[in-house]
């Protein structure tokens, strides 16, 4: 009898599981969007403005606004690092990424990477407009800037791509040390690209932190919507397919 229950019992565990999965996922992401337009809302009002002030004042050498602390490798390393985060770069990630799926005969996985970075890039236009936060004035920018402020289009970007390749790499990976290391890579690379924007002067770190609190949710939204739709969508299908 209790053989006969037994598999029945470990399915129902197996569902519950998932189902509290999904609502940590839920919740992190309402909490991930409550805090961006918490923080946009301080910004606006300018409660952020002398933290922000400070924290750029005090990258700089004191007799000196337009030359950075630290030695001068630490700038040209962080001016290769801010270019990471950048379209130019992220675009051929992308590409080549789309690229390798689409040889691998994944084309619904591809279309879901592509889809994902094209509406990241959509939504931080809309979020810039949204701002219109001015670039910083308070140093000298060691980068050209075009673009408002609020949030960080690098920041933003380098988290939906490398969090959303991450997440992709951990589900291809079988030990849990090579997951943990997929998405620690990922977070470490756009926590890199946000830092690199502060110490060169272009952003806020309130910018900064904004862009990494919607990067990881819009990342996290589009996780979750690929994974509800796996099935209808065939993308469950190309993996087992592939495997």
């Amino acid at each position: 009898m209790a053989t006969a229950t037994r598999p029945r019992w470990l399915r129902l565990r197996k569902l519950e599981q998932h189902e509290i999965q999904w609502l940590i996922a839920g919740v992190l992401i309402c909490l991930l969007l409550w805090g961006f337009f918490a923080l946009g809302s301080e910004v606006m009002e300018g409660d952020t403005k002398a933290l922000d002030t400070r924290v750029l004042v005090a990258l700089r050498k004191a007799d000196d606004p337009s030359r950075p602390i630290g030695p001068a490798w630490v700038e040209n390393v962080l001016l290769d690092l801010t270019a990471v985060g950048g379209p130019t770069v992220l675009g051929l990630v992308v590409f080549a990424v789309v690229g390798f799926l689409a040889l691998q005969a994944r084309y619904r996985t591809a279309l879901v990477v592509l889809l994902t970075a094209a509406s990241g890039e959509i939504a931080n236009i809309v979020m810039k407009n949204l701002f219109l936060r001015p670039r910083p004035d308070v140093v000298p920018h060691l980068r050209d800037v075009t673009s408002t402020s609020f949030p960080s289009g690098h920041a933003m970007e380098s988290a939906i791509i490398y969090l959303t390749l991450g997440a992709m790499l951990m589900r291809l990976a079988e030990r849990r040390v090579t997951k943990i290391y997929c998405i620690g890579m990922a977070v470490f690379l756009t926590l890199l690209v946000g830092i690199s924007r502060v110490y060169l002067g272009v952003h806020y770190p309130t910018d900064v932190l904004a862009g990494w609190m919607f990067g990881f949710f819009w990342a996290s939204l589009c996780w979750l919507v690929a994974r509800r739709f796996e099935r209808e969508t065939g993308v469950a299908q190309e993996r087992e397919k592939t495997h």
